[in-house]
């Protein structure tokens, strides 16, 4: 009998576009004659939440529970249960006709988003900014109801994670334990009963959960517990982002009651070889990263050499038997960056494997998802390209680099350009000097529309600290080049970095303003720095000038660390302020007010020029003269 698999998506991730991971992993196992479903079940249970026959059971449960939060959404409880199909229907298909009839008065509720709906921006002209509105206003009323459920039916239900919180950190596996004994949600139940249907649907002998993120942890255990109980005689299988990064020191063996492995790294080594341990073809010592319980015990069982498959070899992702017709657009925000991962369709595909950098300091750089890296040919690629577009209608591609290498996507650009091929795409890079103006302007003529990367702390001594190998004065005109080019740029922002003292938060929030102002940058987003245990600096914390101070490792997870930083400032005071500014640097707004008015306390001026980051530019002008 042929091997089945069937590969899960838990709730929650993004969606308005599939994940990829199950779409790689369906291309080769299918190439090894064993057969593979996917299901999103992400996507599935959100648009099973959000259907009047539902949104009427969760109205129900609320007043069963004797909850009472959001009581103006009670109150029009009739128009939200009318309105939802239509509005769900409408950010799946966005047509003018509906979009009309949402923007109407009256047809929505006017809750508690709504009521506070910006009004003053500018839509666009015609049917386009029609849409748009539509769909920002059909986008709060969705989260209205998203509101209430989280608020008086189930505290772990969000738009893009569940119950992330008890999965973040999770040294110990008590907490989980302890809530996978609660009866589950209403939520948790529909997602439960869609997962029957597929399993009884596709009759797998293997489901296989992709564990991306620790908003995904909860609900693929409260699945596989379900399997457990219902399916005892169907393997279940975990892997992902989250289990290479959390799960590398796994002890506790409680975990194995609702699972048979749990693989590390690269799926497809693993996968093939639980298959054919399944079907009796190899005993157990031949399994390949892939933890396992036996006597009680949790063993890893890794056979050497590793079997490696190289990314220049493996098929294109497969998103066949994925429900297109059912993602949503959000846009909830307005910044034309922003909403690139909440909006539209993109096939997501990787250019490389790993970082070709892979040195900054607060980077998994040991990892293998960083450590190993693979190349192929802009063919190849675009090969690929054509297949998936073949498959699922969408010409939008996201590539999902750590970071893509600028010789591969001068190359690719070059490929999509002779082959005329047209495509939409962005990408995340690095601030190499190599994105020079030409370069630049090539990618955008084969259909690049925005690059995403990390500028970090915007103080030369810290990017030297981190082993970023790009300064300030590279940054602005590469970012330079590449707006010139009419494509958008989002740089990641970190403030907290070790020693960073509070003179450098000021002088990076000075230099992203003088970037915005200067139109290099269009968007940006600040992340706090947290230690990782697979850094550099989470491996040696005394060279970067602070103390671990947890959490204790309790056989579980082991990813992000507590540190205290004695030189630094008190980081956390920075978040309000700095976010404000960013506010109203992403609407263009804001540039001429002082650096004091976004804080409540007093701060340092900022030490660099006001014309800083003009001056880097005016040298390259200078040479291309």
């Amino acid at each position: 009998m042929q091997s089945k698999i069937l590969f899960i998506t838990p709730p929650f991730t993004q969606l308005n576009t599939a994940y990829p991971a199950s779409a790689y992993l369906k291309g080769f196992l299918e190439e090894h004659e064993i057969a593979v479903a996917q299901c999103d079940l992400s996507i599935e249970l959100f648009t099973s939440i959000f259907t009047s026959d539902f949104l009427r059971s969760i109205f129900k449960e609320a007043k069963a529970l004797r909850n009472f939060h959001y009581p103006k959404v009670s109150k029009m409880k009739a128009l939200y249960i009318s309105r939802v199909d239509v509005v769900i229907n409408f950010l799946q298909k966005q047509d003018i006709n509906t979009a009309h009839r949402i923007l109407e008065p009256g047809f929505l509720p006017i809750g508690h988003r709504l009521e506070n709906v910006n009004t003053s921006i500018v839509w666009a002209e015609g049917e386009l900014g029609i849409i748009d509105k539509a769909k920002h206003y059909g986008t709060l009323f969705i989260e209205e109801i998203g509101d209430f459920i989280q608020a008086n039916v189930d505290e772990f239900f969000a738009f893009t994670k569940y119950a992330e919180q008890i999965a973040t950190s999770a040294s110990s596996f008590d907490q989980l334990d302890d809530f996978l004994s609660y009866q589950p949600t209403i939520i948790e139940e529909r997602m439960l009963d869609i997962l029957v249907a597929q399993i009884e649907d596709q009759n797998p002998n293997l489901v296989c959960f992709t564990i991306p993120f620790p908003g995904n942890l909860f609900a693929a255990l409260r699945c596989a517990q379900f399997i457990k109980q219902l399916f005892p005689d169907i393997p279940v299988a975990f892997g992902g982002g989250y289990c290479n990064t959390e799960l590398r020191s796994l002890e506790d063996p409680r975990i194995f009651e609702f699972v048979d492995f749990i693989s590390l790294d690269d799926g497809e080594g693993p996968l093939l070889k639980i298959v054919r341990f399944l079907e009796g073809a190899v005993d157990s010592n031949e399994l390949e990263r892939t933890y396992v319980l036996e006597d009680d015990q949790v063993v890893y069982k890794n056979k050497l050499p590793n079997t490696i498959y190289h990314h220049r070899n493996l098929l294109a992702p497969d998103y066949s038997g994925l429900p297109y017709d059912k993602f949503v657009s959000f846009l909830d925000v307005v910044n034309p960056m922003h909403r690139m991962w909440t909006d539209a369709r993109w096939n997501k595909m990787t250019i490389s494997h790993g970082c070709y950098w892979k040195q900054c300091s607060f980077c998994d750089v040991n990892l293998d998802y960083i450590r190993n890296y693979q190349n192929t040919t802009a063919a190849d690629l675009v090969n690929k390209i054509e297949k998936i577009i073949k498959d699922t209608g969408i010409t939008g591609f996201h590539f999902v680099d750590e970071a893509a290498p600028p010789k591969m996507l001068k190359a690719l650009s070059k490929e999509l350009l002779d082959r005329n091929i047209n495509i939409t795409w962005w990408t995340n890079i690095r601030f190499e000097k190599t994105f020079d103006a030409e370069l630049c302007q090539l990618m955008a003529k084969s259909g690049c529309i925005a690059v995403t990367g990390g500028l970090e702390v915007a103080s030369d001594r810290l990017l030297s600290k981190m082993k970023k190998g790009v300064d300030i004065a590279q940054v602005t005109r590469v970012t330079h080049n590449f707006s010139e080019a009419k494509i958008m740029v989002h740089a990641y922002l970190m403030y907290g970095f070790p020693t960073q003292n509070e003179q450098e938060t000021i002088d990076s929030l000075e230099v992203v303003r003088q970037l915005f102002e200067r139109n290099c940058i269009q968007s940006a987003y600040w992340h706090q720095f947290t230690t990782t245990v697979h850094s550099p600096i989470g491996k040696n914390p005394q060279d970067f000038g602070i103390l671990i101070t947890g959490p204790e490792f309790e056989g579980f997870a082991q990813n992000d660390l507590y540190h205290e930083d004695p030189q630094g400032a008190d980081h956390p005071k920075y978040t309000k302020g700095l976010n404000l500014a960013l506010h109203n640097y992403l609407n263009n707004a804001g540039y001429d007010e002082d650096l004091q008015n976004w804080f409540e306390f007093p701060i340092p001026s900022p030490s660099h020029p006001k014309d800083l980051i003009q001056s880097f530019l005016v040298p390259k002008a200078a040479e291309t003269a």
